[in-house]
């Protein structure tokens, strides 16, 4: 399977916590809508014929496009693609304030089957803390009305570890998401990012980060009421009903090739890895993106990070079968350590992280690679 990355980098305004390429000039749509097409057009052999089962529009925030743009990126897809699955995956990120009855009425012809909201939090301190734009009430009737016209794969995500957060807040939030029935919740703990906001106040002294402590406390919790309500934590930081993993996500961590479109997006062919400038302007486009050969350590390293964040774990006889009889030796002697220390589990030939585990994976997979 291979998939396709769409940026779209317009947002209304910027999260105080966010690092990701954006722009709140949205005077540019147009002309940046024009240049994702001509890249679909220059770029029409990078998937070198696979079958593209999963369509990722992520920003920035997506939902700031309208029909009739969506309509032109649509339209030059499936007159370059051939080999479109017929099972095909297509998440749109959303806002949800741009939920509203009229917009959905002028997508709803649009091929999207999935929608992900960035909710991050149903308690409205914290979303005026993290300088978002919708309060908790939007937030919920934003799903009530994806779900009311039809919308059956619904995500959102969630965000821990925000200061002056504690364990009662962050289990209403979730106690909040769980009544509302969606089929994926992604959780993310808070990242101090350099170049934010958020970075900015924490160096002035004004914001106090929460301690290891409650950091995990709070994962605990995250990780015992979803699996409690049904949700299937199949990677670190994602949960799902059963059948609604997001297959575009869980391309990245699987290996499989994925063509990256617009300013800033990432793509991955096996043999490189290349990334978008971060601009608006014509040259963010492929032709001038940087470029990483991926080597045979590279290629192991890649391997190991992604299949040990993922509830399978790392497929020893893959391993065997991508890279030399060393790279299992090397993997096996450093990881006996944590198996004696029941941090890793090797069973039917697959090493995965255990519960206790998950909590220092970051440092684990760091001592798995070369």
């Amino acid at each position: 399977m291979a998939g396709i990355y769409i940026h779209i980098p317009f947002c209304k305004k910027r999260c105080l916590y966010c690092d990701f390429f954006s722009s709140t000039n949205g005077e540019k749509k147009a002309q940046y809508v024009e240049a994702l097409c001509e890249e679909l057009h220059d770029r029409k052999d990078y998937l070198q014929g696979q079958v593209i089962e999963t369509i990722y529009f992520g920003g920035g925030t997506p939902s700031q496009l309208s029909a009739g743009e969506f309509e032109k990126i649509f339209d030059t897809i499936h007159s370059i693609f051939e080999n479109i699955s017929d099972n095909f995956e297509i998440t749109l990120e959303a806002n949800p304030d741009d939920i509203t009855p009229d917009y959905l009425n002028s997508i709803q012809h649009l091929p999207f089957n999935r929608i992900s909201l960035g909710i991050q939090s149903f308690d409205d301190k914290e979303l005026q803390f993290l300088n978002r734009r919708h309060d908790a009430h939007s937030a919920i009737t934003a799903i009530q009305l994806l779900q009311k016209e039809r919308f059956d794969n619904i995500s959102i995500d969630l965000m821990y570890g925000l200061p002056g957060q504690t364990p009662e807040i962050w289990e209403k939030t979730l106690r909040q998401a769980m009544d509302l029935d969606v089929q994926h919740i992604s959780a993310y703990h808070l990242i101090y990012e350099e170049n934010t906001p958020l970075f900015s106040l924490l160096e002035q002294g004004k914001i106090t980060p929460v301690d290891e402590e409650l950091s995990v406390q709070l994962f605990e919790i995250l990780i015992d009421k979803l699996e409690d309500a049904g949700f299937e934590h199949y990677e670190i930081s994602n949960f799902a009903k059963h059948g609604y993993r997001s297959r575009h996500n869980s391309s990245y961590w699987t290996g499989a090739h994925y063509l990256g479109i617009g300013a800033s997006a990432h793509s991955y062919n096996g043999l490189s890895r290349q990334w978008n400038k971060e601009t608006l302007d014509a040259g963010y486009r492929a032709q001038d993106s940087d470029l990483e050969i991926i080597d045979a350590k590279t290629a192991y390293n890649d391997f190991i990070i992604t299949r040990l964040r993922m509830k399978e774990g790392i497929d020893l006889r893959k391993m065997i079968s991508l890279f030399d009889a060393d790279k299992k030796t090397h993997c096996l002697q450093q990881a006996q350590k944590y198996i004696e220390n029941q941090l890793l589990e090797l069973k039917n030939n697959h090493l995965r992280l255990t519960r206790k585990g998950i909590f220092i994976s970051d440092g684990i997979m760091s001592d798995l690679l070369l």
